[in-house]
């Protein structure tokens, strides 16, 4: 089942159940794909990197935005973007521990043979590719500067 069979289930389910969270968070998580599929001007199927990719911008905004409103003391308005970020985050593949994402750096350092911050843009970009879904940019980044420096 492709992740927006899956999401269309999940919208159905929300509708039944009066979910209106789970409702607000499906709805713009089927337009976000909606609009990358007519982005080319045909109606292709996008492929499973390119629907995470939109995923993780989706809860990527709504975590941002919580973090903006927390910082105001407005938990009232917080509070329904991290949970619909975490309604979309369900779709998500697991997450890795940063343990994880640092083994995979250190190999990926060792392997491109990085010696300061100046390779940095090469080793993210190898581990962003090879850990796409899976981690943060934001975590690849913090660890692959704490590993450089």
């Amino acid at each position: 089942m492709s992740l927006q069979d899956e999401v269309m289930t999940a919208l159905k389910a929300a509708m039944k159940s009066k979910d209106q969270t789970a409702l607000t968070a499906l709805r713009a998580v089927k337009s976000a794909i909606l609009l990358a599929q007519t982005e080319t001007g045909s109606k292709e199927d996008l492929t499973e990197d390119q629907e995470l990719k939109i995923l993780q911008k989706q809860v990527k905004q709504r975590r941002d935005s919580a973090a903006i409103y927390l910082k105001q003391n407005r938990e009232d308005l917080a509070a329904p973007e991290l949970a619909e970020a975490d309604v979309i985050a369900q779709f998500l593949p697991e997450a890795l521990s940063e343990e994880d994402i640092a083994k995979v750096v250190e190999a990926t350092i060792a392997k491109v043979g990085a010696e300061g911050m100046k390779d940095m843009g090469k080793v993210m970009g190898i581990v962003s590719q090879e850990l796409a879904g899976q981690a943060d940019g934001k975590t690849i980044s913090n660890i692959v500067k704490a590993k450089l420096a």
